[in-house]
């Protein structure tokens, strides 16, 4: 260091910069000009020296500091902590409609004890679901989208669009759930006061419809009023519970006694804590199907995750916490209504043991203990009154009922609010991806928080079409089995990624097991078909249908690429396979031809590329290798890998792309067949294309294409050599100028500047058809097994024809015999297919090829095309040391 501080002028700064997390999100920060250089930059960058070093920089720096100090800074969307934007959202959302108007009913039918259980197993599904939500939040960064956000990013885009789909239409069921609920409460307080506007069901329709259309105007004000709202609606239900539980200490008035209500009584808690099943629903799994929903707000701030400030943080404990304390409010509230209030009551308080109507009979139920006489509504069924018949118990117990009915439209509303802003959010993720046609018109954000405005649209139509049920028995049951295969799905996720064991699965919370997520994965589905198996069939259904479609066919714009648990799987179970093999010593029975096919770049020779997949798809391996002539520092290679690779994929051609750069190709391509594949998984067939121009290229190109064969032999590999009559390369070479001032400056360093014109090579384009792609008909397919060469040359017009393409084609098998004994040949050859069981049928002896050549002999016009080239190669190759070599080579048939 200078005695300024300064650095002395022989030192620059690196071009590298100091390690950020916007370089390995692949995304760079507004305002910022710093980009992680690359590795050609760093390789090949040229000093640069200036005087007066420290100047410069500092006078850049100050530049760079007068632009950052223009620009005018984004106004940042609002962002929540995990008090406010997950816990108490979560237990908004938990402490729903049924909290208030079904769970004395719940404690009516299945008692106490039953009701309890019911509970408890909700709240094991919710919590081991809980956990996994944890690992996978902090194992990451997370975005908006919430569950289908941490799915898709976890399990890959098939699950997680199906997911996504199901959970968004979920919640929009959902907000129509709470909404009736509100609109029960509301319509009962319209019977109380004789102000029904036309009958109690239509009346439900309408408060519902207004409320929703409220609700939605909450939400498009904007996530900061609607976390207001939340605020001010958990503060309500709070002093409705403290309102609940002071009522339950206060003595019992004639009027109260007469709808069911004794305070604590001991016999009423024995008596309560069994069940009683009444009605249609009345069975365990039918009350479990009607409180389940009240337990899915677990997700509520999962769901809004692009709006919290630490989503790794905010979501574990909010959603714990939530889940922890709503249980015991669910817990406490069923032990003491159900120790308080007996099932049936009439309300009227002239129904006493000592009233006039009572004669003296027998008396039923356990009211008869405490002085009063229910027996006739009892024995009917006809009560109207006690936790069997009133949906508006807790307002009978309660010290105020008013406060319960306010804390009702709290828990309803607040419910209906965090599902109304949840359905959108997840719905707009799922829309940006892409993953379904037709849908990306519900992906546009407006505002600084990105609103989806017209998400929000859909999900009202929904909610207005299912609020026009106007039954909160018939919806609850309907959205259970959507959330329950959300939960599956998500602890699925969870063990998943652990037994996958990928290194990038680290999540930072640590307090789950694989074994659990397991559990909760099977739990889940189990009580999916417990609950409604048709309903559970459908659910299944559709996901099968979506994960289908997106396997299939691999929409957006972009390739989803998520570094999902299921890529981890597939490389596991590709590797333990692959080590497995190892083992399996050669047979005959297995044999398929592996081949490595010396294509150069593939869209180069299309035809060669789309032969050999016509025998190779979905049956054996296949590797497209190139020799690049080039120098190993040049990196044309390299980029131009991807590229080939998509056309490959975009042809629907199953094989793998391997170059190697080197100066010469036959030592290129005797390296690609010594280090292609992986242990069995290597090539044992070179297939490469006919030397069209052996006439006119140089003795030495010549050397080195039959030296290739002779390599193939020498590391007992099989040859095929593919001839069209109009050749097989496709691609041409193109005067290109490159254009300096497009390229970015500081890619720019290191590259050859003084190089301005440049020549391309182009291959064929994805959509270039070739022979071998049409339907070949009823043609025919040729062979000239001219020597046993172990049955390839039968094993693949075998392949060929098990394609739809092929099957129709006609094989017919050429030989080569002595005329004396041509049908005792042929009839030899015939058993020998018969037992190979190959289905040819047709054999045919062609004595003519046993004849040697001869300058004045000339090959009949009617014989086979590859007879002429038999000869052909025999005359120039007779008496060479080649001469066995092209006789495999040609009676190959190609």
């Amino acid at each position: 260091m200078e005695e300024d501080g300064s650095a002395p002028p022989d030192y620059e700064t690196t071009f590298d910069a100091c390690p950020r997390y916007e370089f390995y999100a692949n995304s760079a920060p507004p305002g910022r000009r710093k980009v992680r250089p690359s590795l050609d930059m760093l390789r090949n960058a040229e000093p640069v020296r200036h005087e007066g070093s420290s100047h410069d920089s500092s006078t850049k720096d100050g530049e760079d500091k007068d632009v950052e100090a223009d620009e005018e800074p984004e106004t940042e969307p609002v962002r929540f902590g995990w008090v406010t934007g997950v816990m108490i959202r979560c237990m908004l959302n938990i402490w729903g409609v049924i909290l208030y108007l079904r769970l004395p009913w719940i404690t009516a039918q299945a008692g106490i004890g039953l009701t309890w259980l019911i509970i408890i197993m909700s709240s094991i599904v919710t919590s081991i679901t809980g956990l996994s939500i944890s690992a996978i939040s902090t194992n990451g960064k997370v975005k908006a989208g919430g569950t289908y956000f941490l799915i898709s990013r976890s399990l890959g885009p098939e699950l997680g669009g199906s997911i996504g789909l199901l959970f968004s239409f979920a919640n929009a069921v959902a907000v129509a759930m709470h909404v009736v609920g509100f609109s029960e409460t509301v319509k009962d307080l319209l019977v109380e006061t004789d102000s029904i506007m036309s009958d109690p069901v239509n009346d439900i329709r309408i408060v519902g419809v207004i409320t929703v259309t409220g609700l939605m105007g909450i939400a498009l004000a904007g996530m900061e009023w609607e976390a207001k709202a939340q605020v001010v609606f958990f503060f309500v239900i709070m002093v409705s519970f403290v309102n609940y539980f002071v009522g339950t200490l206060i003595p019992a008035s004639p009027e109260r006694m007469a709808k069911g209500y004794f305070s604590y009584r001991g016999d009423i808690f024995l008596e309560n804590i069994g069940p009683e099943w009444r009605g249609e629903t009345g069975s365990f799994f039918g009350m479990f199907s009607i409180f389940f929903p009240s337990a899915t707000g677990i997700l509520a701030g999962a769901n809004i995750s692009g709006d919290l400030k630490d989503p790794a943080v905010a979501i574990p404990q909010g959603t714990l916490m939530a889940i922890f304390l709503t249980t015991l409010t669910y817990l406490a509230i069923a032990a003491t209504i159900g120790s308080c209030v007996i099932r049936d009551a009439t309300g009227s308080i002239n129904d006493t043991l000592g009233a006039g109507n009572f004669t003296g009979g027998e008396c039923a139920g356990l009211g008869c203990n405490y002085g009063w006489n229910f027996t006739e509504c009892t024995l009917a069924g006809t009560c109207e009154y006690g936790l069997a018949n009133d949906y508006q118990t807790m307002s009978m117990v309660s010290a105020f009922s008013p406060l319960i009915t306010a804390g009702i439209f709290a828990a309803t509303l607040s419910s209906a609010l965090a599902c109304l802003v949840s359905a959108p959010k997840v719905f707009q993720c799922l829309c940006q991806d892409n993953l379904y046609p037709l849908i990306g018109f519900f992906a546009k954000g407006y505002g600084k928080n990105q609103e989806p405005l017209r998400a929000y649209a859909l999900t009202f139509i929904l909610a207005v079409a299912f609020i026009l049920i106007a039954e909160l028995n018939t919806i609850a049951p309907i959205i259970s089995n959507f959330f329950l295969c959300s939960y599956a799905l998500i602890n699925f996720s969870c063990f998943h990624a652990t037994i996958t064991k990928s290194p990038g699965w680290r999540p930072s919370f640590r307090y789950f097991s694989k074994w659990t997520a397991l559990f909760g994965a099977i739990i889940s589905v189990v009580i999916m078909f417990l609950l409604n198996w048709w309903s559970a069939l459908i659910v299944v259904g559709i996901i099968f249908v979506s994960l289908a479609y997106v396997t299939y066919k691999k929409p957006g714009e972009a390739e989803v690429n998520w570094g999902s648990s299921v890529q981890a799987g597939s490389y596991q179970m590709a590797l333990s396979h692959a080590m497995s093999l190892s083992d399996v010593e050669d047979h005959v029975k297995n044999f398929r031809p592996q081949c490595l096919v010396l294509s150069g770049p593939p869209n180069f020779r299309p035809a060669l590329v789309d032969f050999v997949a016509a025998f190779t798809k979905t049956v054996s391996l296949m590797i497209c290798g190139n020799v690049a002539e080039v120098s190993p520092h040049d990196s044309s290679c390299a980029e131009n890998y991807s590229e080939q690779l998509r056309w490959l994929n975009a042809r629907k051609i199953r094989s793998f792309y391997n170059f190697i750069t080197t100066g010469n190709l036959r030592a290129g391509a005797t390296s690609l067949m010594q280090v292609s594949g992986l242990g069995r998984l290597k090539p044992n067939t070179v297939v490469l294309g006919y030397k069209h121009n052996w006439q006119t290229d140089s003795p030495q190109n010549m050397e080195n294409y039959v030296g290739i064969i002779h390599d193939c032999f020498d590391l007992s590999v099989g040859v095929c050599v593919l001839r069209m009559r109009d050749g097989l390369d496709v691609s041409r070479t193109v005067k290109a100028q490159v254009n300096m001032g497009f390229e970015d400056t500081e890619g720019a360093i290191g590259r050859e500047r003084q190089r301005r014109e440049t020549f391309k090579v182009v291959g064929s384009d994805t959509y270039l058809e070739t022979y071998f792609q049409g339907n070949q008909k009823k043609k025919n397919i040729d062979i000239y097994w001219l020597f046993d060469d172990g049955g390839l040359t039968l094993l693949i017009p075998y392949l060929l024809t098990r394609r739809k393409r092929w099957s129709r084609c006609r094989v017919r098998v050429f030989l080569s015999s002595q005329i004396a004994n041509a049908e005792e040949h042929r009839e030899e050859i015939q058993s020998l297919l018969n037992k190979f069981r190959l289905g040819f049928n047709e054999v045919v002896v062609l004595p003519e090829i046993m004849w040697r050549p001869e300058e004045t002999r000339s090959v009949p016009v009617d014989k086979p095309y590859p007879l002429v080239l038999h000869t052909f190669l025999q005359k120039q190759f007779h008496g060479s040391k080649y001469f066995c070599d092209i006789r495999f080579l040609t009676k190959c048939g190609f």
